[in-house]
């Protein structure tokens, strides 16, 4: 594998990544890889949460001779712009600018680029499948088929039951209403029109990004989507709801495979003990679930052949001129 440090411009932002190309000949089918909420690179790691999704799938892509294309969000790593002032609309417009870019590179097969998205990445993945971009497949990991302010509802609901020792014993003495708190942080986050907002006067939010992500409901582009789709969720994820797979399936007109993987969070690490955010850290020095790579690898090698040029007697029982072969 040849890896090298690469730039793309988006909306005026330098947009630093990482391009790696199997050590092949021949232009390669590529994946470009969107990593999950937050400060994330291109690894989908954040300063506070190192979960290194990303380059484990790099491997092993490059193992099947695949391309693949990650790059660092705007203001995060050594891509330029304010990542505060950049919202969920930016992150697709950052995805698409990447996207042609990808297409122009000499070692890519521009017919047979396929997107992966990881949580958020995984929203503008689907985003991108319908329409937004020209790929040739999507991979959701722990994706949502709800809308954002759903998502967030329900990802309070199965974090409560979580919650243990000291946090638990002053919800119960203070006799707070963690449902109600949500609700209200929502509805704050709603009210405000700045790019940021301060929670409790310590935290800093992307308010501008949770205000559009709230609004965002993927069914109407997940129904929009022509090109296959493989989703992978864990059975143990707190943060995308796992039966939201059974709502894409229905919501995918065409090529839709689905797996809830049992015992796996949303860092798609195996999780025996309860699922809790409290463990993500001891999670992510584990590898991930070897079963994400075998799905995935039986999806591309259904999806992702090259199309074969007609036999002579093909081509002329069809009046197609042999090597003109369709994609």
């Amino acid at each position: 594998m040849t890896a090298r440090m690469v730039t793309f411009n988006s909306a005026g932002n330098t947009m630093a990544g990482t391009l790696s190309v199997p050590a092949r000949p021949g232009p390669a089918p590529a994946m470009l890889m969107l990593p999950g909420s937050g400060p994330t690179d291109r690894d989908d790691n954040a300063q506070k949460l190192a979960i290194n999704l990303f380059p484990p799938l790099v491997r092993a892509l490059d193992e099947w001779g695949f391309a693949t294309l990650r790059y660092d969000k705007r203001g995060v790593g050594a891509s330029t712009g304010s990542y505060w002032a950049t919202g969920f609309g930016d992150r697709l417009a950052d995805a698409v600018a990447a996207l042609a870019w990808l297409a122009k590179q000499p070692e890519v097969d521009a017919s047979r680029i396929y997107v992966l998205g990881h949580s958020e990445g995984a929203l503008l993945a689907g985003r991108i499948a319908a329409g937004a971009a020209p790929v040739a497949g999507a991979v959701l990991l722990a994706g949502s088929a709800k809308s954002g302010e759903e998502t967030l509802l329900w990802q309070g609901s199965q974090i409560l039951p979580t919650i243990t020792g000291f946090s638990a014993f002053l919800i119960k003495l203070l006799r707070i209403d963690p449902a109600k708190q949500q609700r209200k942080y929502i509805a704050r986050i709603k009210a405000t029109t700045g790019d940021t907002v301060r929670v409790q006067l310590v935290q800093k939010v992307n308010a501008r990004w949770l205000r559009e992500f709230m609004a965002y409901d993927p069914a109407p582009d997940l129904a929009a989507v022509r090109v296959p789709v493989l989703a992978i969720t864990g059975a143990k994820d707190l943060q995308t709801d796992p039966a939201d797979l059974d709502r894409m399936r229905e919501l995918v007109p065409g090529d839709f495979e689905g797996h809830v993987i049992p015992d796996v969070t949303h860092l798609l690490r195996a999780e025996p003990g309860t699922p809790s955010l409290r463990t993500y850290k001891r999670q992510a020095r584990r590898p991930i679930d070897p079963r994400v790579a075998e799905y995935l690898h039986a999806w591309l090698q259904r999806v992702a052949r090259p199309a074969t040029a007609p036999s002579a007697d093909e081509a002329e029982a069809t009046d197609q001129p042999v090597g003109s072969g369709t994609r």
